[in-house]
């Protein structure tokens, strides 16, 4: 099989206008992939009549953000790889191989520094992507201008600004627009931040340049906040054999990802949308990219929408003796049980429009029942109680506050939590395995100990996968204590919700549900549950 690489593959040469911080799976699988469709659609505004190339599209010079990266493997393809794209596309599946020709080149500013420093001086670029990891947007006051390179990406970021603005003399026009992709809530707000400390951290090395480069990165510089989501496995180990036999190449970079994406772009204060639509017009292109003055309400959308169902479903669908996302939401019990979470309790919490909602909704049960992803649920349950905090419980008191009522599926899915907390084996031996925070997992074997006055536990039988009941008396005064004490964390798990056992009614409706779960077991309280 031959190798993929320039002289055995085509390679268009295109301007490099992008600047990509992260060589790894979802930046191939995802921002390269966009380029990509917006090379093949041919939407790219032309360049100015200066140098060979112009209008033709645009590729990608990766940046390796650490020392340990991938630039090197990368290089010796020339950049090709493949994507894999899998899914449900209107009900209907997808599984396609694409190669990807997007990237010029990668280089590692570790080994050579003056190469990524040369991109400051290259007149087309106009974008800076990145995705370092959640961490990698980060302060670290010890990084200085001369570092070859500084350790953190903002630092590398803002020298590598300090210089394009040098190499142009300030011109406002060569100022960049910057995306961050990292999976925090408002990204580019914290990413500006560290850029303006770096400055300010840096002012005696600046010298005189300290104004006017701070003017220059405030008026000319435009760093977007953006959400993003697609699901990307990444190196396809059990398909790569016969993926390089349909391909005829020995690609060692292929990227396995879902078909579906999303890419929500909010433009920054100095930037109007028509411009930022107009100069990265990703949308005419046919994706799935949208251009907003305010990012909230679809980091909103998702959060409650795509995780707060994965984190109710996981613990209801893994102790009603399943294991997959898929199968959960194929079962003729589970599957209506997530649909009810979906659609009747969060949904109408949010305050986008309803038909782009269930839509959105839509597109998240595709992707849950996703045949060629075997999503385990075990996957999704570490640190379950943080996670519900974040994803579910505002959807529970908005419920609450629209309704009038509490949603009986959403505290359903935390009495679940409470139980498979509990720890124990389901009735098919599987053993249960809370992970979360040590402070949490103590207050739970606290609350569910045998030792607090009561002959309840972990050997007596329970077994949440068969409908089996437990006679058991007392079950009703442990469900109580577990229901009484969870809530009652605040300062361990709710922090600014306060004490939940001052909600109206969900004390009572928590312990009612563990109850139910450990004399009637999962799937009869759940069945229970959509009458």
């Amino acid at each position: 099989m031959q190798p993929l690489n320039i002289k055995t593959a085509p390679k268009a040469q295109r301007p490099e206008r992008i600047i990509q911080f992260g060589e790894g799976n979802f930046l191939r699988a995802f921002i390269d992939w966009i380029i990509q469709q917006m090379n093949n659609a041919s939407v790219w505004p032309n360049l100015p009549s200066s140098g060979e190339g112009a209008g033709v599209g645009s590729s990608v010079v990766i940046v390796q953000p650490i020392a340990q990266g991938m630039a090197d493997r990368l290089q010796a393809q020339d950049c090709l790889y493949h994507v894999n794209l899998q899914g449900l596309i209107d009900g209907k599946p997808v599984n396609s191989l694409e190669m990807i020709d997007s990237v010029s080149r990668a280089l590692n500013p570790y080994e050579d520094h003056d190469a990524f420093l040369a991109l400051a001086a290259q007149p087309e670029i106009r974008f800076v992507i990145s995705n370092t990891t959640e961490a990698g947007i980060a302060f670290d006051p010890a990084c200085r201008l001369s570092d070859t390179p500084p350790s953190s990406y903002p630092a590398k970021l803002t020298q590598l600004l300090y210089h394009r603005f040098r190499a142009f003399n300030g011109d406002p026009s060569k100022g960049l627009i910057i995306l961050p992709c990292e999976l925090i809530f408002q990204n580019g707000h914290h990413l500006v931040d560290c850029i303006r400390k770096y400055i300010q951290l840096w002012a005696t090395e600046l010298g005189g340049d300290f104004d006017d480069f701070y003017h220059w990165f405030e008026q000319s510089c435009y760093v977007c906040t953006t959400l993003v989501d697609r699901i990307v496995p990444g190196f396809p180990r059990k398909d790569i054999d016969a993926i390089q036999q349909k391909v005829g190449y020995a690609d060692q970079m292929v990227v396995q990802a879902e078909a579906f994406h999303l890419w929500v772009i909010e433009t920054a204060p100095n930037l109007p949308l028509e411009q930022l639509a107009k100069e990265f017009p990703a949308d005419k292109a046919g994706l799935h990219v949208v251009f907003t003055h305010d990012e909230s309400p679809y980091h909103e959308r998702k959060v409650t929408l795509l995780n707060g169902p994965h984190t109710v479903l996981s613990p209801v669908a893994f102790l009603a003796g399943l294991n997959i996302v898929r199968d959960a939401c194929q079962h003729e019990v589970i599957g209506p049980f997530v649909r009810r979470v979906m659609f009747d309790e969060l949904l109408p919490t949010l305050n986008l429009p309803e038909d782009e909602l269930r839509r959105f909704g839509n597109d998240v049960m595709e992707r849950f029942c996703n045949p060629f992803v075997d999503h385990q649920l075990t996957s999704i349950m570490l640190n379950s109680f943080p996670k519900f905090q974040t994803r579910d419980l505002p959807g529970l008191k908005t419920y609450l506050q629209r309704k009038g009522t509490l949603p009986k599926g959403i505290v359903l899915g935390l009495a679940a939590i409470c139980v498979y907390y509990r720890g124990g084996q389901r009735a098919d031996g599987t053993p249960i395995q809370p992970n979360d925070e040590p402070r949490i997992m103590q207050l739970l074997q606290d609350l569910w100990s045998p030792a607090v006055g009561n002959s309840f536990s972990a050997g007596d039988g329970f077994s949440a996968g068969d409908g089996s009941a437990i006679a058991n008396s007392s079950a009703i005064a442990i469900a109580r204590r577990v229901a009484e004490g969870v809530l009652a964390a605040k300062d361990l798990i709710w922090h600014e919700h306060g004490d939940l056992n001052t909600i109206p009614g969900l004390t009572d409706l928590l312990t009612e549900s563990i109850t139910s779960i450990l004399e009637k077991g999962m799937m009869e309280t759940v069945a229970l549950c959509a009458k």
